[in-house]
């Protein structure tokens, strides 16, 4: 499935371009201390931006593709207000994962943001389950993902490594029968 174009009501997943405007939105992203907190990693520069971007092109062109990285786009304005990723388990499964601009926090385009997922899990890629993981403090992660319908399976001690210290994760998991996709989402080649 490529190029990945999905629409919902107000925003549309869409493959990450080799453009400065990405890079800076990806930057603007990663680069905020807050928004980086419960993610595996700390904040990213504009040129390590300009390299996963570079990454993400490299991963979108590869068969049999495996990873998506994906802008999280508004479509009344253009905007990229973050970033989307879905990962190939194996055939039956894949993980989901996901930021937003600390900006877009608290209107509803984090679940948007997974139903758009899911829909290329289940829609696009016929996967049959998908799992997410999220770190215990992240509470409003574990919100938008038990809002999209998935449910938390396990609590994994100590299982992620980050700037020299152990973190727990909490998974959840939704299977495709379990998903209940809000109206207005499509999928569409680009």
């Amino acid at each position: 499935m490529h190029p990945v174009q999905i629409r919902g009501p107000r925003l549309a997943l869409r493959e990450f371009t080799a453009t400065a405007a990405d890079t800076d939105a990806l930057q603007g992203i990663f680069g905020d201390p807050e928004t980086v907190l419960h993610l595996p990693f700390g904040t990213r520069d504009r040129a390590t931006c300009e390299q996963l971007v570079a990454g993400y092109l490299k991963d979108a062109a590869t068969t049999p593709r495996t990873a998506y990285a994906l802008a999280v786009e508004r479509r009344d304005t253009g905007e990229v207000v973050g970033t989307a990723y879905f990962w190939t388990a194996d055939e039956h499964a894949g993980v989901i994962g996901y930021a937003l601009h600390r900006g877009s926090w608290g209107c509803g385009l984090g679940s948007e943001t997974v139903h758009l997922l899911c829909a290329l899990g289940f829609r696009g890629l016929g996967r049959h389950r998908l799992t997410a993981d999220r770190e215990p403090l992240n509470e409003a992660s574990g919100r938008v993902l038990e809002k999209a319908g998935f449910t938390v399976e396990g609590y994994a001690r100590e299982n992620v490594l980050v700037d020299g210290e152990w973190h727990d994760s909490v998974r959840h998991a939704l299977l495709e029968y379990e998903w209940q996709p809000p109206e207005g989402i499509t999928l569409a080649e680009a």
